[in-house]
């Protein structure tokens, strides 16, 4: 059973399907897993037994019967704790929801449920979301799989950890603006960031609901499509028979090139030369409307979140951590008008774009631009954390701004991946192209 949490969940889930893995056994293999982990207090913030062991019995039954609802039926499965379940705390990793305990699940876990998913716990995260390191004095700061002393990115970053230290096989995550993504990254794992407005964001805690995104952290780009489809209900992005050949990437150079730390550049240049050896043609662009972007974004994030979370911050700022709490109160620098001209400017400049990209089955970056940073140099210097914030976020932000949805793919670097970006609601096409990708990278 122990070679259980090596697998990916597809292979799981036939096993399950092939009658070699008992959905109870190995929801029980996996709870066993995380309560041993010697880090497993700074992956989970809870797990759910009694709700996984119901859950895996009765995929268990069906099993038996023929009868699955799904090719991830009996799989489990770590929901980053913003995502509302019913009867159970969820809290986003922040003392201003403490103890709070919704009455029903989240839209997207009612739809995993229904596809015969086993919810196995709830993963630590940054405070509300709102930073892209991962580190949470207030909950709980999860181990990059490198080192333990070092972030493993954020928001999402027990849910990566809850997969690349094997007491997790899928987890589901948020990316606002980065979320999925970096920590998928640090981590060496798939991360999928999907079109803002595609899935449910119904029972999710909002940061910025005008970015907010759910989407998979996976160990292939084969799970996660699969996740998606459990998360809509839906039938998953067919991927056979994915190849590159005859694909056109755009590298853009624009920014997110700029001061890239030389681990990530180098694995970077060497998956592109993959990339091309197995028949894709990558052709170097300039695009200035990335930089106008993200000059002209200032309002929107911290404006939006702000107004989401005023109340609620000024009852109680002193349970907040200090970083975090600056980050939402500047959005109190920022009028009506400024934001709206903010987002009519987005808007202009995202139809450029669309247009400059849409000759090209995506667009190509290095995923991160440094390295995970160590979680005492973060603790010590307050300028230091907000640089590394920043230069953390400042790639996968290109596709929050931009409208995309966006895949990372591990290099075989440690904490160096690769992004491909292309348009909104491409979801299928761009998993299609990241599988044929995957296999240039093996």
């Amino acid at each position: 059973m122990q070679e259980w949490l090596k697998m990916s969940a597809a292979e799981l889930g036939r096993g399950i399907e092939a009658g070699q893995i008992d959905p109870v056994d190995l929801a029980q293999t996996y709870l066993d897993a995380a309560a041993a982990h010697p880090l497993s207090t700074r992956i989970y913030a809870r797990l759910t037994p009694e709700r996984a062991i119901a859950e895996a019995t009765a995929a268990s039954a069906r099993a038996k019967a023929g009868q699955r609802l799904s090719p991830l039926d009996g799989v489990p499965i770590s929901w980053k704790d913003l995502f509302d379940t019913a009867g159970i705390v969820t809290e986003a990793g922040s003392a201003l929801l403490k103890d709070r305990v919704p009455s029903e699940d989240a839209e997207v876990l009612q739809a995993a449920t229904m596809m015969g998913t086993v919810c196995i716990g709830k993963t630590h995260m940054s405070e509300l979301a709102f930073s892209g390191l991962g580190y949470n004095p207030i909950t709980q700061t999860a181990p990059c799989v490198h080192d333990p002393d070092a972030v493993s990115g954020g928001s999402s970053s027990g849910a990566a950890a809850s997969i690349a230290h094997d007491v997790a096989p899928l987890a589901i995550g948020s990316d606002t603006g980065g979320s999925v993504r970096l920590p998928a990254v640090w981590n060496d794992l798939v991360g999928l960031k999907t079109t803002a407005g595609r899935v449910s964001l119904k029972g999710v805690v909002p940061l910025v609901k005008s970015f907010d995104t759910v989407g998979p952290l996976a160990r292939t780009v084969e799970d996660a499509a699969l996740a998606l489809s459990v998360l809509e209900g839906q039938r998953p992005a067919d991927l056979r028979g994915a190849k590159l050949k005859g694909a056109r990437f755009a590298v853009l150079k624009t920014l997110a090139l700029d001061e890239v730390e030389p681990e990530p550049l180098a694995a970077f240049q060497a998956a592109s030369m993959k990339l091309e050896a197995a028949g894709a043609e990558l052709i170097e662009i300039e695009a200035p409307e990335v930089v106008d972007a993200i000059s002209h974004a200032g309002p929107l994030y911290p404006g939006e979140a702000y107004g989401m979370w005023r109340t609620e911050i000024e009852a109680k700022p002193d349970v907040m951590y200090a970083q975090v709490l600056g980050r939402f109160r500047a959005g109190a620098n920022f009028s009506a008008p400024d934001f709206v001209a903010a987002w009519e400017t987005l808007s202009a400049l995202r139809e450029i774009w669309d247009a400059r990209i849409a000759g090209f089955d995506a667009v190509l970056m290095p995923s991160c631009a440094i390295m995970p940073p160590k979680i005492t140099d973060l603790e010590a210097d307050e300028a230091f954390y907000v640089e590394r914030n920043l230069a953390a976020l400042r790639n996968t932000r290109i596709g929050n701004l931009m409208g995309c949805c966006a895949l990372t793919l591990p290099t075989g670097v440690p904490s160096c991946g690769i992004m491909l970006n292309t348009l909104p609601m491409q979801e299928e096409r761009l998993l299609r192209i990241g599988a044929a990708a995957e296999a240039a990278l093996a």
